[in-house]
C-alpha cells in the first residue's frame, strides 16, 4: 500500500555481510532524497549484520525499517521487502554494494519528470579497497527518455540487473523474483520492461557492484542452466506482450542472454561432466529458438557487433563456441 510522503522504498537483502554492510547503509541514509524508506530484511544471516541493523535502525528510526526472516534466498528476501514497500517506487541494493548520495533523487527527478515505468543508472565495478575495475556503461548515446516502442531495441541490449533501476511500484502488483532459482533479474526483469512504455535513463555512474572474491557467483555449476529456463520464460511472455511483433529484439534477447551469457557462465565450470551436459542444453536451446551461427556472429549491441567489441581472448573463446569446438574450449578461460 503506497504511502503519501514516501517517494521511494529502497529493499536490502542481508546475508551474511558483515564486512560490507555498514558501508552500504550509510550510502542509503545519506541520500539527497528524504521521502524515502529503506527495508532491510535480514534473510537469516548468522553473523554480525543483525547487530549493524540494529545500529542503524536505532539512528535512523525513520528511514530504517528492518525484518527478520528465516533464510529463503534472495528472490524471497525481495519479494518480503515487495510486499512492506509504501513507495511509488521501488528500488534494490544489494547489501554488499553502495550507491552515490544522489542516486534515488536523481532517478525520481526523471522518473516523475516523464512519466517512466523503469528509470535506468549506470553501474562501476569496485573491488575491495574501492578502486574502480570497470564502468558498465548500460545505455550508450540514450537520451534521458527512451519510449520503448521507437527503440524497442533497448529490450533485446540492455543488461537486466534489478540493482540499478527505480521501478514504479505498480509493475509488482502481479509478479515477484521466482524462488529458489539463480538468475532471477534475467527471468523478471525483462517481463517488467516488456509490461512498460517509456524508460528513462541517466549515464551518472550512481550504482556501485562490489567484485567480491568469495562471492556465490564465483560458483559454476549446473544452477547456470537456470539463465536458459529464465530466458524462455521470457520468450513466452514476449509473445503474449505489446511488442510481440518485433522478432527481432526477442531473437536479440535470446542471443545476448541465452547464448552470451550463458556461455560466459559455462567457461568457468569445472566439472566436466557438467560443462558436456549444459554445452548439449545450450545447443539444443539454439535448435529450438531457430538461432544459427550467423545470427550469433552477427548480432549486434547498441547498433555495434558485439563480439567485435570484445578481447581477442573473449573471441577466440565464443567462435569455437559457436562451432562447438568443445575440446579446446574446455582449456580456455574467460571473463565476462
Amino acid at each position: 500500500m503506497q504511502h503519501p510522503e514516501t517517494k521511494v522504498s529502497v529493499i536490502v537483502p542481508v546475508y551474511n555481510v558483515e564486512l560490507y554492510l555498514e558501508k552500504c547503509l550509510l550510502s542509503l541514509v545519506n541520500q539527497t532524497l528524504q521521502n524515502i524508506e529503506i527495508i532491510v530484511v535480514n534473510d537469516g544471516s548468522i553473523d554480525h549484520s543483525q547487530q549493524i541493523i540494529e545500529k542503524f535502525q536505532q539512528e535512523y528510526p525513520q528511514k530504517i525499517f528492518a525484518y527478520t526472516k528465516e533464510n529463503g534466498g534472495l528472490s524471497d528476501a525481495r519479494n518480503f521487502g515487495i510486499d512492506r514497500a509504501k513507495g511509488k517506487y521501488i528500488g534494490f541494493v544489494d547489501s554488499d554494494d553502495y550507491v552515490s548520495d544522489t542516486m534515488f533523487e536523481e532517478m525520481l527527478n526523471i522518473a516523475e519528470k516523464h512519466q517512466t515505468e523503469i528509470t535506468i543508472c549506470n553501474i562501476k565495478k569496485v573491488d575491495e579497497r574501492g578502486n574502480v575495475t570497470q564502468k558498465l556503461t548500460q545505455l550508450p548515446g540514450f537520451p534521458e527518455k527512451i519510449i520503448l516502442e521507437e527503440n524497442i531495441s533497448v529490450f533485446s541490449d540492455i543488461s537486466y540487473f534489478a540493482c540499478n533501476k527505480l521501478f514504479i511500484s505498480d509493475l509488482f502488483k502481479n509478479k515477484r523474483f521466482r524462488k529458489g532459482i539463480h538468475f532471477e533479474d534475467i527471468e523478471l526483469i525483462p517481463q517488467l520492461v516488456l509490461d512498460s512504455k517509456v524508460i528513462g535513463f541517466t549515464p551518472a555512474y550512481h550504482y556501485q557492484y562490489l567484485e567480491r572474491s568469495q562471492s556465490i557467483s564465483k560458483m559454476h555449476t549446473l544452477k547456470g542452466l537456470d539463465i536458459l529456463e529464465a530466458v524462455k520464460t521470457v520468450s513466452l511472455k514476449f509473445t503474449e506482450s505489446r511488442y510481440n511483433n518485433y522478432k527481432n529484439a526477442l531473437k536479440g534477447f535470446q542471443i545476448l542472454e541465452g547464448v552470451y551469457t550463458f556461455l560466459a557462465y559455462l567457461a568457468f565450470v569445472n566439472d566436466k561432466a557438467d560443462f558436456y551436459k549444459m554445452s548439449q542444453i545450450l545447443d539444443e536451446f539454439i535448435k529450438d529458438n531457430d538461432i544459427n551461427a550467423k545470427d550469433i556472429l552477427q548480432y549486434k549491441r547498441f547498433g555495434k557487433n558485439y563480439l567485435l567489441s570484445l578481447p581477442l581472448g573473449k573471441k577466440v573463446y565464443y567462435v569455437l563456441s559457436i562451432f562447438r569446438l568443445r575440446r579446446i574450449v574446455r582449456i580456455l578461460t574467460i571473463k565476462k
